[in-house]
């Protein structure tokens, strides 16, 4: 079951967010210990800001992804995925593409229609994952990441939703 998560939804919220930062340090720029950090009224603020939608797999989260929406008027019509993750367990299980086929279908209902994101160039599955799902590559970040002293490049890609 996917689902976007509301605002009485902050426990699931830190724990898959937690949870990913702590599994997945290499994939994510932010560090758990800087989402540890933050007070519950941010973490609500987060959770509000844009669509955060959950997997559940019998009634626990075993994956997440966000989207970001530009604000500016000539660019509202595009939106970045954030915060994806899935639990290695579940990974080839469909949850991934559920959560994507979700998040793209908000996305359209909401008036965007360029989805952008920005992998690790080091993360082929999931460079390949967003190739077969139509994201093609537009540019590379060289050291756009550090991970524990180790410069990574950025890869971003972006997809056009609508007709």
């Amino acid at each position: 079951m996917i689902r976007v998560l509301g605002i009485d939804d902050v426990a699931i919220f830190k724990a898959i967010r937690l949870e990913a930062l702590r599994t997945e340090p290499a994939a994510f720029a932010s560090t758990v210990g800087d989402w540890e950090a933050l007070a519950d009224d941010e973490w609500r603020r987060r959770l509000i800001d844009g669509p955060v939608l959950v997997a559940f797999k019998q009634g626990e989260p075993v994956g997440i992804m966000g989207l970001s929406r530009q604000r500016s008027s000539k660019m509202v019509h595009r939106a970045t995925l954030i915060m994806v993750y899935l639990r290695r367990s579940e990974r080839g299980r469909g949850y991934a593409k559920a959560l994507l086929d979700a998040t793209l279908s908000y996305a359209r209902e909401n008036g965007i229609w360029l989805v952008e994101l920005v992998v690790s160039a080091e993360n082929m599955a999931a460079i390949r994952f967003y190739e077969r799902e139509g994201f093609h590559q537009v540019g590379r970040i060289p050291g756009g990441f550090i991970h524990e002293g180790r410069e990574i490049d950025d890869v971003i890609m972006v997809r056009r939703i609508a007709d």
